[in-house]
């Protein structure tokens, strides 16, 4: 294979289309094989019909063989275009009983669509994939998010929507260059940094994405400084013998960057710091940080005197608040000043985290009856690397075949989740603490608990909705700074113990009760000299955090090392607001608009089947139905809600002439039944989705019961 010089071959015609144009990102690259005379587009080449890639890279032209190209032209040559009239139509539509042929440059002109994946197929005008969204609410024209030209936000050949932000709107042809020039690696959705769905549509779309690297990475060491941390102890009086440059992991005299702007540093000997995990902000930024109105506001809110307070104030008061740590990437000072708090939306957080996912791939052999166990082993298997990306498999281990079968990682990780918020490592009821289980220590069963919940945070699990408020403030701001409630004690037995502390009317009746209880209460701890009757909110309050906290210390102390796993820990304490919903409230009811948004249509659908599914999620949410939102999530899904990184891949629904549903949860996908009429659609969504999961259910409790 000969390349033409500069120039050389601008008069030589491909052999495909018959033109001369050397336009890469209309046609692809334009190459010469000078010993055969022969000239191809590498689009015309790959999206021909007739041949295959039988050679190595190197061999022929792209490692399509001269001889193959030769019979595909002989074959091209007897096909006319359908759209110049004229022959060497190479390439054909792919949908069944569609007799289109055409050449690529031509196709491009009548708006065909090429997919540069799998099986090269390519669709003609008529049957070509199309976006269909549910409700247009844009009024107005909106900015391509590439070019800022403004365009008018409805899809068509032209004009793409971004599958994960649907307020992301692009011309076709940005598209295209920004993917060339972006390459596999770096081709993004240019609002939430999304690859993998935005990388799936954009090529069911017709956009290619070259197998390279970025045309700016190109450059050597372009980027380098930008790879170097900063190490340089900057504080009044360094200590350190061997300079303010030295830096020793692991030692006082590791330098520790300041966690707001991360452009000043100090030796942990210099600044007093204990451990490299202590929080230390460089002078300037402490005092923009402290002279914030948010931090004087703070500051207000100190823990009640116990002289004074009274029953409802002592079992009721929330933790005194802690500054939240701040995120410790480099940010701007000028957003400090503003009194900006870090905050942001949960979804965002979870696709920053998602980017440490590595393509890399870690199968899991989970028994469905018994999760738990079986995502134990995996876990706490060597080769187990959190980082990579995991594959279900679904085994029986009654199976004396040994078969197994593709499951969905996130309906996986909703089972998880369901049994952890049911196992005995936690108690409460709705709120739940971390309990004291002497099993589950030695096991270090509370470390593999909050490992979990870790990876199934960022591996696009549920949210686990079941902590209590006072749980949350001692993973975010430390157990020392937190005050639990009586809620919070779920042994009947020690909290009529503090109900009757505190009610005590007078002294005599306070020690009446601490007679009784002078063995439990010397045993944790809490026995005191009662001299007054306000003692009683001291005592009360001993007795309240000795149960729920310091007697807990050693399970939460593992489980807080297990949720440090994948960085999750450090973005929960940096972003406490955007955490506790999730950890503290059950997901939304689901409702018939969030399931139309959330369900993409998979290619052209039949329009009667859709108009029914509108209808049949309408009455499900009004109570016509025997399902519930939630059953046709799981149904199609898996999950019982929308995991707070979102589905990957995007749900979709497709029509196909059968009677009843199929739910996919490998791919998220819902193929919903071709109907006559409504009511059969409706009668068999019920039928098939009620005794699905029933199914599902009894399987399971056969296990248990066994």
């Amino acid at each position: 294979m000969n390349e033409n010089k500069p120039g050389a071959s601008q008069n030589l015609a491909c052999v495909f289309c018959r033109k001369n144009d050397d336009c890469p990102n209309k046609y692809g690259e334009k190459k010469t094989n000078e010993k055969w005379n022969l000239t191809v587009h590498y689009y015309c080449l790959l999206m021909s019909s007739g041949i295959w890639q039988r050679g190595k890279e190197e061999e022929g032209v792209y490692g399509f063989l001269i001889e193959d190209i030769r019979k595909e032209v002989n074959r091209a040559s007897k096909l006319k275009c359908c759209i110049c009239k004229k022959t060497g139509a190479s390439i054909g539509c792919v949908t069944p009983r569609c007799k289109r042929s055409y050449h690529f440059p031509c196709g491009l002109q009548r708006e065909c669509i090429f997919q540069f994946t799998g099986n090269f197929a390519s669709f003609c005008w008529k049957h070509r994939p199309v976006q269909i969204i549910t409700s247009n609410n844009y009024r107005d024209s909106l900015p391509c998010t590439i070019c800022l030209e403004y365009l008018e936000p409805v899809p068509t050949y032209n004009i793409l929507r971004s599958p994960c932000c649907k307020n992301a709107w692009f011309h076709r042809d940005c598209l295209q260059v920004q993917a060339i020039n972006a390459g596999v690696f770096f081709f993004r959705c240019t609002i939430c940094n999304n690859s993998d769905i935005f990388q799936k549509e954009m090529l069911r779309m017709g956009i290619h994405i070259p197998e390279k690297d970025a045309s700016w990475e190109l450059e050597e060491n372009a980027y380098q400084e930008l790879l170097q941390h900063y190490e340089h102890c900057d504080v009044r009086r360094c200590r350190c013998k061997e300079g303010r440059d030295y830096n020793a992991p692991d030692s006082k005299w590791e330098i520790k960057r300041c966690q707001c702007c991360g452009s000043s540093g100090t030796h942990l000997a210099c600044s007093s710091l204990q451990s490299w995990e202590q929080n230390w902000e460089c002078l300037e930024c402490r005092g923009i940080l402290y002279n914030s109105e948010d931090f004087q506001k703070a500051k207000k809110h100190t823990l009640p005197n116990t002289n004074s307070v009274g029953l409802t104030d002592c079992l009721l008061e929330e933790s005194s608040p802690k500054l939240p740590r701040q995120s410790p990437g480099a940010q701007h000072k000028d957003l400090l000043r503003q009194g900006n708090k870090f905050r942001k939306e949960v979804s965002t957080i979870m696709v920053e985290l998602g980017f440490q996912i590595k393509k890399k791939t870690k199968r899991l052999w989970i028994n469905k009856a018994n999760v738990w166990n079986s995502a134990l082993d995996g876990f706490r298997n060597q080769n187990f690397n959190p980082s990579y990306t995991i594959e279900v498999a679904y085994v029986d281990e009654n199976d004396n075949f040994g078969r197994e079968r593709p499951g969905s990682k996130q309906e996986f990780l909703s089972l998880l989740m369901q049994h952890l918020e049911n196992s005995p490592i936690f108690e409460g009821s709705l709120s739940k603490n971390l309990s004291l289980n002497s099993q589950a220590l030695k096991e270090n069963l509370y470390y593999e608990a909050g490992k979990i919940l870790a990876i199934s945070l960022v591996h696009g699990g549920p949210s686990p909705g079941f902590f209590s408020k006072t749980l949350f403030n001692c993973l975010v701001y430390g157990p020392e700074n937190t005050q639990p409630i009586l809620d919070d004690v779920s042994d009947f037995d020690v909290a009529q113990i503090i109900i009757r502390v505190n009610t005590a009317t007078n002294v005599a009746d306070l020690n009446s009760v601490v007679n009784e209880c002078y063995n439990y209460l010397e045993l944790i701890g809490c026995l005191r000299l009662i001299t007054s009757l306000s003692d009683k909110y001291m005592l009360a309050k001993d007795i309240l955090v000795y149960h729920v906290i310091k007697r807990v210390q050693a399970p939460f102390e593992s489980f807080k090392q297990g949720l440090k796993t994948l960085g999750v820990l450090e973005k929960i304490q940096t972003y406490p607001e955007a955490f506790y919903s999730i950890f503290c409230h059950k997901p939304e009811n689901l409702t018939a608009k969030i399931l139309s948004d959330l369900f993409t249509v998979r290619t052209l659908s039949d329009v009667q089947a859709l108009g029914f599914w509108n209808s049949y999620l309408q009455a499900v949410e009004d109570g016509k139905s025997a399902v519930t939102m939630e059953d046709i999530l799981i149904f199609a899904t898996g999950c019982s809600s929308i995991p707070p990184a979102g589905f990957k891949p995007t749900p979709s629904i497709e029509c196909l002439h059968m009677d009843f549903p199929v739910g996919n949860k490998c791919n998220n996908c819902l193929a919903l039944p071709i109907t006559n009429t409504y009511q059969e659609f409706q009668e068999n969504m019920d039928f098939a989705i009620r005794n699905t999961l029933r199914l599902e259910k009894e399987g399971s409790s056969h296990y248990i019961g066994h």
